[in-house]
Order: C-alpha cells, then structure tokens, then sequence
C-alpha cells in the first residue's frame, strides 16, 4: 500500500497513524479495527467472489466499507501493519469444534515481531482486544477474558485457550496469503462448511456485542443477551447499514442445499 491507502485505511478503522510501530500503537490499531470492521461472511451469499489478493482486500474494508471473515480481515490488517512498518507473519491455524480440531489453513491469523512474538488477531470473531504474547507461559488478561497460549507437540504448534476453552491450534511455521485460497475456496463453496450454510455480521460494542445472524437481531449488553427477529428485506438493509454501516442492495440468502 502506498501513502494514500494507508491514510484511507486509518481513516476507515478511526484510528491515527502511530508514531512509531510499537507495541502500544499495535494495540490502538487493533483495536480500532475490531471495533469497526464486522466479521461476516455477506460476500458468500452474495454470490460475490473472494480474492485473497492484497489490493483486492483492502478495497474490499476501505472502500466498499465492508468486512470480511479471517482471511479478508486478517489479510488486510497484515498488509497496514507491514506497510506502517511492523513486522509482520501470516500463520495458519486450526479451529477447535468441541473436542475436535480443524484442518489445516482453517484460519488466518498474525504474528507480529516487536520485543517478542505477538499474536494479533482481528478476524476471530470474539477473540482477544489486546495483542497476546506468543512466548507467554501463565495466563494473559485481556477485555475479553483469560488467555493461555499452551505448546502442542515437538512441531511448533501453539493451542490458544480463551477462559479455559480450546479456540485453535496456531501452527507458528510462516505462510504466504496464496496458501490460504484452497481452504478459503473450500470455505465457500463446500456444503459441510459453516460459512456456506448460514449468514453472520457481527461488531463489538463498548458494551457487548451486536450480530445480525440470517435475520435475529442479537444485542449482548454487559452480559445479558435480547434477540429479535427482523422482518422484511427494506428493514433487512436498514439493520446492516444502521449496525454494521454496510449497505446492500439486496438481501444476502443462504442458498438451499440437496
């Protein structure tokens, strides 16, 4: 990216250019991206293709103004980081389903170098606000609540538990973005996915969370949750643009599977 993209960018998440790629511009960065770029997986049942390119990401978040799920979101926020000046690594991981673990390339997520390795992740959905140490042992507090980065193996590979619940098993080895388009495209496309079976967009709040999930309206506010189903296509659109400041012209739908 050059300057203009990168300023355009900042402009999108809210947040200023740091003054020195540190640790506590890390954190403002990613927080601001996770406040104002939505998870959701629109784009799938949209019938719109997913380009995991650089260009083609950040057009996607900055002048579409839309989201994306992890290989979209984090991409992006990869990119800005590396063209700030941070150093940055793509990492693959695998998505814990009770007490199973994905496949491989089952999620997109960030290693970035400063005084130690960091875990930065905007693309998770509800995960960690603040950057993680990658080379921690103990417990890791955070807005969202209690990590622990525990080892797996003799190969590298790091289980990241949130509240003492499995949520994926980082493989530390570095990739590049072209890795991720086989599981991206099977992501898409493949009916035993979760992402082309059902309809998600979801932004946290500074008091819990809100998520447009097919057509239930859900607020999480300190703790408590309503739901309320949203009725009709007109009131549809209005929900995503109002919520998630995206606007459609038309209603995404998951299509029906035989």
């Amino acid at each position: 990216m050059d300057e203009a993209r990168v300023d355009a960018y900042l402009a999108r998440i809210g947040a200023a250019r740091p003054e020195a790629a540190d640790f506590e511009g890390l954190c403002e960065l990613q927080r601001a991206h996770l406040y104002a770029v939505p998870f959701e997986n629109l784009s799938i049942h949209l019938g719109e293709p997913i380009v995991l390119e650089e260009a083609a990401l950040v057009e996607k978040i900055v002048d579409r103004r839309r989201g994306g799920f992890c290989y979209e979101l984090n991409g992006a926020f990869g990119a800005l980081l590396t063209a700030l000046g941070y150093r940055v690594t793509l990492l693959s991981a695998r998505v814990f389903n009770e007490d199973r673990v994905g496949v491989p390339f089952d999620h997109l997520a960030l290693r970035v170098d400063l005084d130690g390795p960091l875990l930065a992740d905007v693309g998770f959905g509800m995960f960690s606000e603040r950057p993680l140490r990658l080379d921690a042992v103990g417990e890791q507090r955070d807005p969202n609540g209690v990590f622990r980065l525990i080892r797996h193996g003799d190969h590298g590979e790091v289980d990241v538990f949130l509240d003492d619940r499995p949520e994926y098993r980082l493989d530390t080895r570095p990739y590049q973005l072209r890795d991720f388009r086989p599981t991206c495209w099977w992501q898409q496309t493949s009916p035993e996915s979760h992402f082309s079976r059902s309809l998600t967009c979801s932004l946290p709040t500074e008091s819990g969370r809100v998520t447009l999930s097919g057509t239930r309206l859900i607020h999480t506010v300190d703790g408590e949750r309503r739901e309320r189903v949203v009725e009709g296509d007109r009131d549809l659109l209005e929900a995503y643009r109002r919520y998630f400041g995206i606007v459609l012209d038309r209603v995404p739908a998951v299509a029906a599977r035989t």
